[in-house]
């Protein structure tokens, strides 16, 4: 029997085979441990930043409630989209928990409700022509705010009024929607057809908000802009402008993601690759190479937080870090000033995103 040969390497070659995988295993752990070491100490911050987080939000609902009117109303820069304005600091204030009858900001709620129920005409629009700049922002934006209010009167009466204006309000949209499904910042007859995409995503959460409170909405009017917006994606995911063309958005994109799931179109086919162009553009939060960046995350945000778990839980940290550091201070409460509309719709925008987790409004639910 021939005596096997043997080679001088053999045993430094079995250690350092045998000693890759361990190095391996201690890598992992090394990277277990400092992950779990990660985690520990964001547990342990957890309570300090949530109650700093929390801080801003009081304070800046406060600056809300001292900038109100006496008429109950908001408004931008120059005094500009009166009625809109209203609506979204409403909502901050609603998302809260406060309703018209409860909690501590209930008092400017009701008087922005009075507000915007003042401003009903006729012809079912919740604004006026002459003095609401593209008009049908505010209107979208009040069917948001007072369908979810509606949910929470208890006053007959006013339940009463809320549904009558709403009813004329959904009326008012569909007769408003141009011939291609979408919305323009007039409506279709004054607006000679025009269409864009910001306009419509706010006309169906108005319309979706509605329809939640008990609202008759005809389906055609939402299966005709779920329709305008398949028309507007790109082949790369992105919403353009409008129908007639413009190129992708990154803030119409997420806002029109946010609008299919209002629409109860969790699974739309289209849906994937928007949220992959989305992701590309918004994902960092640093990314300021794109206009309107406060609009595309108040709606981004929505989306995310409807994704949940570890995406929104990430996204959710970076963004009360960015806002909870941008925020400034005066007498009558914290605010934001950034972008050109102005320090309400900013501050309002600001403080929707920071208090969607609490998942107080059925429009921003899960």
């Amino acid at each position: 029997m021939k005596a096997p040969v043997m080679n001088p390497n053999a045993r430094s070659t079995s250690a350092a085979a045998w000693l890759r995988p361990v190095a391996a295993v201690g890598c992992v752990l090394v990277v277990m441990f400092a992950s779990s070491m990660r985690a520990i100490a964001d547990a342990e911050q957890e309570p300090g930043r949530r109650g700093r987080v929390e801080e801003v939000i009081g304070e800046g609902l406060e600056w809300l409630r001292n900038s109100q009117s006496r008429r109950g109303s908001w408004s931008a820069n120059e005094g500009r989209y009166p009625t809109a304005m209203t609506a979204l600091a409403g909502t901050a204030m609603l998302l809260e928990g406060s309703t018209t009858t409860q909690g501590r900001f209930s008092e400017p709620i009701r008087q922005a409700v009075d507000y915007l129920v003042s401003r009903s005409r006729p012809n079912g629009l919740i604004g006026d022509p002459k003095t609401d700049d593209r008009y049908t922002y505010g209107h979208g934006f009040s069917m948001l705010f007072l369908s979810q209010v509606l949910g929470e009167e208890e006053d007959e009466r006013r339940r009463d009024e809320l549904v009558r204006v709403l009813e004329k309000a959904v009326e008012f949209s569909g007769r408003a929607q141009t011939g291609d499904g979408g919305w323009g910042y007039v409506s279709a007859k004054d607006g000679n057809g025009f269409d864009e995409g910001s306009t419509t995503i706010t006309q169906v959460q108005g319309l979706r908000g509605c329809r939640n409170a008990g609202i008759a909405v005809p389906k055609e009017i939402i299966d005709r802009a779920i329709g305008y917006i398949h028309k507007c994606m790109m082949p790369d995911g992105g919403v353009q402008y409008s129908s007639k063309g413009g190129g992708g958005r990154p803030a119409i994109s997420a806002a029109a993601i946010a609008c299919l799931f209002n629409a109860g179109e969790y699974d739309d086919t289209h849906v994937p690759r928007m949220l992959d162009y989305a992701e590309r553009h918004l994902g960092n939060i640093s990314n300021n190479g794109f206009g309107h960046w406060h609009y595309a995350h108040f709606y981004y945000a929505q989306v995310m937080y409807r994704e949940g778990g570890k995406k929104w839980d990430a996204y959710r940290m970076q963004m009360e870090k960015r806002l909870v550091g941008e925020a400034q201070k005066d007498r009558d409460g914290v605010f934001w000033p950034q972008g050109y509309i102005g320090p309400v719709y900013t501050t309002a925008s600001n403080l929707t995103i920071l208090q969607l987790d609490k998942g107080t409004l059925p429009i921003y639910q899960r």
